[in-house]
């Protein structure tokens, strides 16, 4: 099947771009859509999301607006440098023997600008620049060029923006047009095409969810015990049936309590928010706890083995929680949590595996607690940072930050204040980044 590829530009720029397009008929299906002015941009992604694959955009200014709209869909933008800069001043000392040492910029990277002119033994101290800050009115850029211009600090201008070339040419000012090289935007399409291959694959990943609710069997009416149990379990599988059918997926009850959905990955977009439906859902119906192990894989058998494994997550760690394990060993979760983490369960570093197996820590504690220390971002971590995230004591915590300290995994780097009366805690950093220092 091939991919529709959304061209948006100015006219001649989208010309430019679908004749490249016939190179890759085998793969593509270009829909170009060209403006008058860049503003027009968001209205097109808007409109037309529905029926585009991808889009490729002339440059970054439609880019930046095209990213105003609520399309989350991949998107691709023409790159300006130092080649196509060379084709522009090659073209001014062959048309107009113009003085390239007073010229005026915009969008050019500063280093693109230097880089060429020193290729070219050109002095680039007279030139000036526009330093672009997102998404800028036209009437500011075309003012910045015309004032030098009128004052006499440049002989020419080079833009790279449509709206200022016409208006710039409406003034009789001299400019001149940067326009992406034919091998720049033949780069542009394959890369494309090829990260969407690449997401499109992900996105056919097979994925499987477990669902568990606990102590189903525990309802206490004896009379009427296993007819209670039925009608919840039916109750509970319509909900899930609902939820299924939203992610085109089919279900599964493995007994009483506990259902299996198969789905792919493009199906279940967002695992957080689902996850968090789903488990709001199950809670209307029941008060016992439930959880959720979201696995993906590249096979079926994969993909229910992590899920089995992010449920044990989700299980250990409290009541009415989703994990979620990815092909590549990644743990992420609490997905409904505000605070969640992601981690490995895995080590391929001998000498840390020694050293956790010494101390009696295992690698996924290890793992959750570099996990939370990246979270706060302060490189730095205390018993109370990993008892609040990791839902355990602080006694736990502590033992846990001592046993890495000793071992050398970790060190102690200062105190803190409690909040309430008490000893001052200790403030430990984890980490290889630290084994040189701890050892030394």
């Amino acid at each position: 099947m091939k991919t529709r590829v959304g061209i948006v530009g100015p006219k001649d720029s989208v010309k430019v771009m679908t004749d490249i397009a016939k190179e890759f008929e085998d793969q593509m299906i270009p829909v170009c859509f060209g403006y008058n002015n860049a503003i027009e941009t968001t209205e097109i992604v808007e409109k037309n999301q529905h029926i585009i694959d991808i889009w490729i955009f002339s440059g970054l200014t439609p880019y930046s607006l095209a990213k105003k709209s609520t399309s989350n869909q991949l998107f691709f933008y023409l790159r300006l440098n130092g080649s196509s800069l060379t084709k522009t001043l090659l073209n001014i000392v062959y048309k107009s023997k113009n003085d390239l040492r007073n010229v005026s910029f915009d969008m050019l990277e500063e280093r693109d600008i230097s880089e060429t002119y020193r290729s070219l033994n050109i002095s680039y101290e007279q030139c000036h620049r526009y330093e672009y800050r997102g998404v800028t009115p036209i009437d500011q850029i075309t003012a910045f060029h015309s004032t030098l211009y009128n004052e006499g600090k440049v002989s020419v201008c080079v833009t790279c923006l449509s709206d200022v070339y016409e208006a710039l040419t409406s003034k009789g000012i001299p400019v001149y047009r940067v326009t992406p090289t034919l091998a720049n935007v033949r780069t542009t399409f394959k890369s494309a095409l090829q990260q969407w291959e690449a997401l499109h694959f992900k996105q056919s990943q097979l994925t499987v969810m477990l669902i568990s609710i606990d102590n189903i069997n525990k309802i206490e009416k004896p009379h009427s015990f296993s007819y209670d149990i039925h009608r919840l379990n039916l109750e509970l599988q319509s909900a899930i049936l609902t939820f299924t059918e939203s992610i085109s997926g089919s279900f599964l009850s493995i007994g009483t309590g506990t259902f299996i959905i198969f789905s792919t990955r493009g199906s279940l977009r967002n695992a957080g928010d689902q996850s968090v439906r789903l488990l709001d859902s199950l809670s209307l119906i029941t008060d016992f706890p439930s959880n959720i192990g979201i696995g993906f894989g590249d096979s079926a058998l994969a993909a229910e083995e992590n899920a089995r494994l992010a449920l044990l997550h989700a299980q250990n760690y409290n009541s009415n929680s989703a994990f979620l394990v990815e092909n590549n060993g990644m743990v992420k979760g609490p997905l409904n949590k505000s605070k969640s983490i992601s981690f490995e369960f895995r080590n391929e570093d001998e000498d840390i595996g020694n050293r956790l197996k010494e101390c009696g820590v295992s690698i996924t504690s290890f793992n959750k607690i570099m996990s939370v220390q990246r979270n706060l971002g302060k490189h730095a971590i205390t018993a109370a940072d990993i008892a609040e995230w990791l839902k355990m004591t602080e006694r736990n915590a502590r033992r846990l930050l001592n046993n890495l300290t000793n071992a050398g995994i970790a060190k102690v780097i200062g105190q803190e204040a409690p909040a309430t009366r008490g000893r001052p805690r200790n403030v430990y950093q984890v980490g290889l980044d630290y084994l040189s220092n701890v050892s030394e």
